[in-house]
C-alpha cells in the first residue's frame, strides 16, 4: 500500500471513528445535548479535527442518516426479484424488522430521536435520495399489489403510509422493551407472531 492509500484510510477510518461516536452519543444523550466538542472528547481528538470532516453536528446527522437509509434500501431493494407483489411485501416487513433489531441505535436515530430544526429544513431544503428512495421500495410494492386487485378501496400513499406505521410500531415497541410492560404471552416472540397476525389480515384484503 502507498503512501496516499494508507493516508485515504486513515482519514476514511477516522470519519467512521466519528460517525460512531456521534451515532452513540446522539442515542444516549440526544441530538440537541450533542455537540462537537463531546464528539471529539468521546474519540480522543481535538474538536479541529472533528470539524475538518464535517461542518457541523447536523452534517454529521445527516452523513448518519444517509448511511441507515442507503443500508436499509439496499437490503429491501433485493427482494424486487421476487415476482409477486404481496410475497415481496410480506418479505419487505420481515427485513425491515430485521434491520431495526441488528441495527437498534441506528433505528433509533433514524426513525425515533427528535432531530433539531436546522437539520430537518436542510432535507426539506434539498433531494435525500436515500430516505425518499427506501419509502418508494414500499410505495412500488404496494402499487404492483393495488394493480393485481388487492386492497381494493385503498388509496397508493395513504395506505403504504398505514403498513410503514404498523410495522414501525412494532419495531419501536420491541426496541424500547414496552413490549415486556403488558400483559402478553411470551414478549420476546411477540413481534415475530404480530407481524405474522398483521400479514394474514393484509392479504385477506
Amino acid at each position: 500500500m502507498g503512501i496516499a492509500d494508507r493516508k485515504l484510510k486513515e482519514k476514511e477510518e477516522l470519519k467512521a471513528l466519528i460517525l460512531q461516536a456521534a451515532k452513540k452519543l446522539f442515542v444516549t444523550q440526544g441530538v440537541e445535548q450533542t455537540t462537537i466538542r463531546k464528539i471529539a472528547s468521546e474519540i480522543d481528538y481535538s474538536v479541529g479535527t472533528v470539524y475538518v470532516y464535517y461542518k457541523d453536528k447536523n452534517d454529521i446527522l445527516h452523513d448518519l442518516h444517509t448511511q441507515g437509509f442507503k443500508q436499509l434500501s439496499s437490503e429491501m431493494r433485493v427482494l424486487f426479484n421476487v415476482a409477486n407483489p404481496m410475497e415481496r411485501l410480506m418479505a419487505l416487513g420481515r427485513v425491515y424488522l430485521q434491520f431495526a433489531f441488528e441495527n437498534s441505535d441506528m433505528y433509533n436515530l433514524m426513525f425515533n430521536l427528535k432531530a433539531p430544526i436546522e437539520f430537518l429544513d436542510s432535507i426539506n431544503k434539498e433531494e435525500w435520495n436515500e430516505g425518499k428512495g427506501t419509502f418508494d421500495v414500499l410505495k412500488t410494492t404496494v402499487k404492483e399489489c393495488l394493480d393485481k386487485g388487492h386492497f381494493k378501496g385503498h388509496e397508493l400513499e395513504p395506505l403504504s403510509f398505514a403498513i410503514w406505521g404498523a410495522v414501525h410500531g412494532m419495531a419501536s415497541l420491541h426496541i424500547s422493551q414496552r413490549i415486556k410492560g403488558v400483559n402478553v404471552s411470551n414478549p420476546d416472540s411477540m413481534v415475530n407472531r404480530g407481524y405474522e397476525a398483521f400479514s394474514l389480515m393484509l392479504e385477506k384484503v
